[in-house]
């Protein structure tokens, strides 16, 4: 059950003052006390991790920002899988206010499924670091709960050992570790060495605790977040994600699909990456139009990329077109000349352009009637997973000295100029699980 308490929180820059759900409170670990966590771990002799830590990647010419998102799959977390789908384009539209625009990579991790190897600590890399969002997203949709043995500090190591990091210290290296078991059921990998070593390699660690703040279990995950300079918070997994329909859902829908026949997949693997795009679409709609929507504004920003679009790759400079293999076109343009081929590009980047353009501005439309929602409601988003996740990266980016611009005011009604795509906001009409 959810208490009220009369509070006032600030956290990444931002405050909240009146009713709001305890489960919902967010704490900065870096300065925050553990309470009644363990003590003495810094004091015992620190093991050896498991060998095989991945090579980094090299420093990079444009910013970079690197997440992995470690979710406990175990039998009563389907709520916390649920709020990731939804929310995973939430916070990708987050990060897409950065400025300048980052290369945005995500990893997911699962753990405590009995399903996982249990010579790996019931942990597994779902998917390694990638800018392909839409696989993000197939993988998320895959999960299944099952079991299990929820080991904090063995998957903390996995990410560390088995993800290609930056080594670029100028890069936001981030993970996020949720889940609502007991964080030091770890016999064999502490947390303190397994947040040690991230840290050391400027990996910060969020956590994310499912449950009450006043729980028991909740000084641990603190503690988790309080060893590698990261935030802790504790959310309601079943109730706290907002979610918001609004009219203008559909129209953001329909520009979405339309915007698919834009791209002109390269080979057969291209091929399947273009099914599964829409795929995604169809996934997100499952959920709710919000979802939806949400998932539209990412695919109209800086931050959603497809490496096998032709399009994409030719407008950017990857690829020259009089290079690119005729069994690797699209059937179309095989037999076309290179002059005919490139006017299919350009005219497919142009329809591109403007439909992201109507899609930001239809987006931000969206963005102030869900503010007033929100308003009505006197609701924030600390008890949700993206409202947790979300207000973490703006303190770290901010750490690493990356800007976020702000989210454009509503369009006007007559004449003036399109505005850029805003801030997505949460979804749905009622409180929901996840």
């Amino acid at each position: 059950m959810m208490h009220s308490a009369a509070v006032t929180i600030a956290w990444a820059g931002l405050a909240f003052a009146g009713a709001v759900p305890t489960v919902g409170l967010a704490a900065d670990a870096s300065s925050a006390e553990p309470g009644g966590a363990r003590t003495g771990d810094e004091a015992k002799p620190a093991p050896a991790l498991p060998a095989g830590t991945r090579a980094a990647l090299p420093p990079a010419a444009s910013p970079r920002v690197e997440l992995a998102i470690c979710l406990d799959t175990s039998g009563s977390m389907d709520g916390l899988i649920d709020a990731a789908r939804q929310k995973i384009w939430t916070i990708v539209n987050e990060l897409a206010l950065v400025e300048p625009t980052p290369k945005l990579r995500v990893a997911l991790l699962t753990f405590g499924n009995d399903g996982h190897d249990p010579a790996r600590g019931w942990t597994r890399v779902d998917v390694p670091f990638t800018e392909d969002l839409d696989l993000v997203s197939q993988q998320l949709f895959a999960l299944t709960t099952n079991g299990g043995t929820e080991l904090v500090a063995r998957v903390l190591s996995a990410a560390h050992r088995e993800l290609d990091w930056s080594a670029d210290p100028k890069d936001l290296k981030l993970v996020v570790v949720a889940g609502n078991e007991s964080a030091e059921q770890d016999t064999e990998v502490r947390n303190a060495d397994a947040c040690r070593v991230l840290i050391e390699r400027g990996i910060v660690v969020n956590s994310i605790y499912c449950g009450s703040p006043a729980d028991e279990l909740a000084p641990a995950w603190l503690q988790v977040a309080k060893l590698a300079d990261g935030h802790f918070a504790s959310i309601d997994q079943q109730n706290g994600t907002i979610v918001i329909e609004t009219p203008f859902d559909g129209e953001l829908a329909t520009l979405s699909t339309a915007m698919n026949e834009t791209y002109l997949p390269l080979g057969s693997a291209g091929a399947v990456a273009w099914g599964n795009q829409r795929a995604q679409d169809a996934n997100a709609e499952k959920c709710n139009s919000a979802t939806a929507a949400s998932r539209a504004l990412s695919k109209a920003g800086g931050l959603y990329s497809c490496s096998w679009d032709l399009v994409e790759q030719v407008k950017s400079g990857q690829l020259k077109l009089e290079e690119v293999k005729k069994e690797d076109l699209p059937e179309k343009l095989r037999e076309l000349s290179l002059e005919a081929k490139q006017k299919c590009v350009d005219e497919n980047w142009a329809r591109r352009q403007e439909l992201q353009q109507k899609i930001g501005a239809t987006a931000t439309k969206r963005a102030a009637a869900v503010a007033v929602e929100m308003e009505k409601r006197g609701a924030t988003e600390l008890a949700a997973f993206d409202g947790a996740v979300r207000a973490a990266l703006r303190k770290q980016a901010a750490a690493k000295g990356l800007r976020f611009k702000p989210a454009p005011a509503p369009a006007p009604e007559a004449g003036g100029e399109k505005p850029e795509p805003g801030r997505q906001e949460p979804s749905r009409q009622e409180n929901r699980g996840g």
